[in-house]
């Protein structure tokens, strides 16, 4: 148990002698502390000592203090196992850690942001408008870009293939990080949450490299390697529906080329991938999640920058 919890702990009961009188002299103090153990897992003897001490110095001889004691150590414990299951999802958001999403305001992340952050001006303004939408925490963090656009670079990118666009941030992060003659294939189903990135994609002057298709990714990338694109790509980005990344995951494999890289979204997804139960969504995140770690024809990685990136290698 952290210290911080033993001083939690032996403020609570600090109140609760203060409040009850005194136990009888000699009593086993340590059942009335029973309920606290059960629920912090206290193993330290150093604990028990302090905690004896303050009870013996504060309690007297009281059966109802004895009673109201166990009654609130009972009562405490039971809130916060009740608590721990009913809002494990709630904790496992703060797994997430995204400059505007989960650790917006955090001094670490703004500490990171302002050491680290170079994002074009186009970037940051769509950026910037991106964020008054109502859906913006699709968004991928810009030092998540920022890390994938310089991945494209070290491995002189040219085709780039994007599974998901929203309002196309990354798509445009991706064109300024290709050279002029390059390529990036967007996928997505919505025209209208793209339409809000075209003025910024045409006002940095790479529109000219993307290519937006809107349709059902599954049909893109099967056209692409109906047209002899297999092993034709340098980097491949998956963020889209969570029930296809399998799917995607295969296609995309087939088209990039040995040694390029394909990045996977979410694969932590808000800490859940810990409990799916049976959400769809998370039990297929996990099941890729095991098979990239199994697969032989890829190096990979994974990383806890936002809500979870992995970085495939293939062989």
């Amino acid at each position: 148990m952290p210290v911080s919890s033993h001083f939690v702990s032996l403020h609570v009961i600090r109140n609760v002698a203060g409040q009850i009188g005194k136990l009888p002299s000699g009593f086993p103090l340590q059942f009335t502390l029973l309920p606290f153990a059960c629920c912090s897992h206290i193993e330290s003897e150093g604990f028990w000592r302090e905690a004896e001490f303050l009870l013996l110095a504060m309690f007297s001889w009281n059966r109802d203090a004895l009673l109201c004691a166990t009654t609130l150590g009972v009562t405490f414990s039971a809130g916060v196992w009740l608590g721990r299951k009913l809002f494990s999802h709630r904790y496992s958001l703060l797994r997430t850690f995204k400059s505007h999403s989960g650790a917006k305001g955090d001094p670490l992340m703004d500490y990171v942001l302002q050491n680290s952050l170079r994002e074009h001006p186009i970037l940051k303004k769509l950026r910037m408008r991106t964020l008054q939408d109502r859906m913006c925490m699709m968004l991928v963090a810009c030092e998540q870009a920022q890390f994938m656009g310089n991945l494209a670079k070290l491995i002189k990118a040219k085709n780039v293939l994007e599974i998901g666009v929203y309002t196309g941030y990354n798509t445009l992060n991706m064109a300024l990080a290709i050279p002029n003659d390059g390529k990036v294939i967007a996928c997505d189903i919505s025209q209208e949450y793209a339409n809000i990135g075209i003025p910024y994609w045409k006002e940095a002057g790479v529109e000219h490299k993307i290519d937006l298709r809107i349709k059902p990714a599954t049909e893109t990338l099967d056209e692409l390697l109906e047209a002899g694109k297999a092993e034709s790509f340098d980097f491949a980005f998956i963020d889209a529906d969570k029930l296809n990344y399998g799917v995607y995951y295969e296609k995309c494999l087939q088209l990039i080329r040995k040694g390029g890289i394909i990045a996977v979204d979410n694969v932590l997804w808000d800490g859940s991938v810990l409990n799916p139960k049976n959400d769809p969504n998370t039990l297929s995140i996990v099941k890729l999640n095991e098979k990239i770690y199994r697969d032989s024809r890829v190096n990979m990685s994974m990383l806890t920058i936002g809500d979870g990136v992995t970085l495939v290698f293939k062989l």
